[in-house]
This record gives C-alpha cells, structure tokens and sequence, in this order.
C-alpha cells in the first residue's frame, strides 16, 4: 500500500477520534470513554502496521497510580491507550498540533512548560490532586525520547506526586519489535527528526510489534529520588529481558525481570540493569 494512502487513512482516523469526541464524549459514562479510546487508540496502531503484545497485565493497577514508562516515540501514548487509556503529561507544544494537540488536551493531557521551573510544582500539586481523586497520570521520566535501546536517567520532579499523593507507582517498559524478530528503532522520534520524518519511518519499519510489560506496582514512601531509580530499576529490567528473542517467545520476560531486580537489591552493584520476564498476552 503506497505511503500516501496510509497517510490519508491515518488522518481520516484521526478525525474521526475528533468526531467521537465531539458527539459521543458528552453522553458516555467513563467506561464508556475509556472504551472507546482504547478501540480507537488500538485501530490506531493498526493503521500504522503494529500489532499489541501485553505481558505481565495481572500487575495493572486501574485507578490512583502514576504510571512511568520509557519514551520512544509519539506512538507511545496510542500504544499504552491501546492497552489501558491513561491520561498524559505532554510538553506544551504538542497543543499546538493540529487535531493531535486538540484530541490530547480533550482526553484529560496535562500540559508542561518544561522551560519553566515553576511550572513543575504547579503539575506535581494537580497530579497529586488528580492521583487522590483515584485517577491514573502517566509521565515520562526520561524526560525526552530514545531509540528505545537504552535508557537515559531517571528525572525525580514527577515522582513527588505519588509521594504527595501516597499513591503507589506503576513502571511500564515498551519495546518495539520488526518482522524479524529484532528490536526496531523505526518508530523512535528522536534528535531533528520532524513529525513527518518520524511517520514516514514508522510506516517504512512495519510491520511491528509494540510489547508492554507492565511492572509491579512500588509503594510512595518518603523519597522521589528512591523512588526514581527503584521505577529506573524496574524499566531496565523488563527492557533487557524483552530485548531477549528467547525470552519473550519462552514468555519468561517476568521471571528474568523479577530475578533481575530481586538480584540488583541483594548486591552492590548499580541496580539499573538486569533481566524480567512474565506472560505474554496478545490485545
């Protein structure tokens, strides 16, 4: 199928996420909401040629968490609302996208003027305020985007919420994976890369496979920056075990993480690295 006609068929469905919002938002329930953005988020990689694999999802907490999660590309946010619809903290600019920033700031995105170190405080107060309502938040502590092959430090500001809050935190690792069988870096949105740059890499790199493992929830305790490097120590973890061929077809990824992290606490060496592995379950 020329790259064209995929482009047009992805914004075709994007306005028609603006019609959904516009008409049946109004009258749903939550639920409701949630259902149909997850059906439409899943139609959403399907278009772009990516299918879903969820492992671990008996971990998923549903309502008051923060969910941290690595940062790869755009598509991130379409792949963890395909498995679960969470609201987001987005830089400010994707506001200003057409149709994208409209759709993100109805489906409850919290906006960052990172260049403001003020306005840091102001997010952390209403993501607490929102995490005590029992509402889920997800953010991405990386703070940018990567190739996906490694991660970047942890930042610690967003992490006073669930402090503040008492909420626990919930780490979720994404991975992408061609037809091959290998890590694909084709989605990831990266150093001058434009949005249409990006696409066009998306679409070229299919078909792929988004993975999810959803990691065990971490109490808040007093400390955001303990905090941070135990959710640093949980993502790297599941990352490396999906990075393992053997490991996510055996479908062991939550063992390997598991055994990871448990061998990371019992030694002295740096905590941020090792394996994890559980489940393997298809959208």
């Amino acid at each position: 199928m020329k790259l064209a006609f995929r482009k047009m068929r992805l914004v075709a469905h994007l306005l028609y996420g603006m019609w959904v919002v516009w008409t049946r938002f109004p009258r749903a329930s939550a639920q409701q909401r949630l259902a149909l953005n997850r059906a439409w988020s899943l139609r959403m990689l399907q278009l772009c040629g990516m299918r879903l694999v969820v492992h671990n999802d008996d971990a998923r907490l549903d309502e008051g968490a923060l969910v941290v999660a690595n940062h790869i590309s755009w598509i991130d946010i379409y792949v963890i609302n395909a498995w679960r619809p969470t609201p987001f903290v987005s830089k400010a600019e994707i506001r200003k996208w057409p149709v994208v920033g409209w759709l993100a700031e109805q489906l409850g995105t919290v906006f960052i003027q990172r260049e403001k170190r003020s306005d840091a405080k102001r997010i952390m107060h209403e993501l607490a305020n929102r995490l005590n309502a029992g509402e889920l938040m997800c953010v991405f502590p990386e703070g940018t985007t990567t190739d996906g092959v490694q991660l970047l430090p942890f930042h610690a500001n967003m992490f006073q919420a669930a402090v503040s809050a008492s909420r626990p935190v919930q780490p979720v690792c994404m991975m992408y994976e061609d037809a091959q069988g290998r890590q694909s870096t084709a989605p990831a949105y990266i150093g001058e890369m434009s949005l249409g740059q990006s696409l066009d890499a998306l679409l070229r790199g299919g078909p792929l496979t988004a993975h999810v493992y959803v990691g065990a929830a971490l109490a808040p305790g007093a400390d955001r920056r303990l905090l941070a490097a135990e959710a640093e120590a949980s993502i790297a973890a599941a990352l490396n075990a999906l990075q393992d061929p053997e490991a996510r077809r055996s479908g062991q990824i939550a063992d390997r993480t598991r055994a990871s992290i448990d061998a990371a606490a019992n030694s002295s060496q740096d905590p941020l690295t090792g394996p994890d592995a559980d489940m393997t379950r298809p959208a």
